[in-house]
């Protein structure tokens, strides 16, 4: 099956199962959704995750959600940059999410970053998505 927009898929899985409680989620695994998720543990949205492999030699990433008290640590995580409409921004144009409490996931030429990481290497780029 062809999709058209696959970290946009697995922002929605996350989002789903944390709606639903759910310890694990998996997702097909590619490079671009594992530099996110490196992101997403390092400023310690995620537990972790590690990558499986399956029959059809793609392989699957087995994410693991954090919750604080029963509630999931990610409030809210949106797609900026969609396949229809990239959205590119200098280093001075990074938005701030929630005055620095939530993080925007950046795509540079140095890597996938988050906002705090691309100001201190002065590089800007497309603008994946936010996370608070």
């Amino acid at each position: 099956m062809s999709m058209n927009d696959p970290l946009g898929d697995m922002l929605t899985r996350i989002r789903n199962a944390q709606l639903r409680g759910k310890s694990t989620v998996t997702s097909p695994a590619s490079k671009l959704r594992a530099w996110v998720l490196d992101v997403l543990a390092d400023e310690g949205y995620i537990r972790g995750y590690e990558k499986n492999a399956t029959d059809n030699g793609q392989g699957e990433l087995v994410i693991s959600l954090k919750y604080y008290e029963g509630t999931p640590v990610i409030r809210e995580i949106k797609r900026v940059s969609k396949p229809g409409r990239r959205v590119y921004m200098s280093v001075k144009e990074i938005p701030t999410v929630r005055n620095g409490l939530g993080v925007s996931i950046v795509s540079t030429p140095k890597g996938v970053m988050s906002d705090a990481n691309a100001r201190a290497a002065n590089v800007g780029g497309e603008v994946l998505c936010t996370v608070f």
